[in-house]
């Protein structure tokens, strides 16, 4: 169960992410309500989950997740560019996540 609350918080904090961005320094009330929403359950899922999974494990596997899904929709919208190498990379991310949960 902690492993799919993990999961699920990362994919939160891509969203507060994204949605910190479109807030424009929190000028915009919905994408500021959609960040402060997603940050406080992202960090509740964290914190579940590191009251079984080792700490660094999980921060490192929330982080990647996050780090991944947020790039993947800043392309998406035209934001961000995805080259070969950067594509590459963030596969070795992916394969470094999948990684820590096969040897946890």
């Amino acid at each position: 169960m902690a492993w799919i609350v993990l999961i699920a918080s990362g994919v939160l904090e891509a969203v507060w992410a994204s949605a910190l961005g479109a807030s424009k320094g929190f000028k915009r009330p919905v994408p500021t309500a959609v960040f402060a929403v997603a940050l406080a359950l992202s960090m509740a899922g964290l914190a579940f989950a590191m009251r079984t999974l080792p700490v660094g494990t999980a921060y490192a596997v929330w982080v990647g997740i996050g780090a991944v899904l947020t790039v993947l929709i800043a392309a998406a919208r035209g934001q961000d560019k995805l080259t070969p190498l950067r594509t590459a990379l963030l596969a070795g991310l992916i394969g470094c996540v999948i990684g820590l949960k096969a040897v946890s």
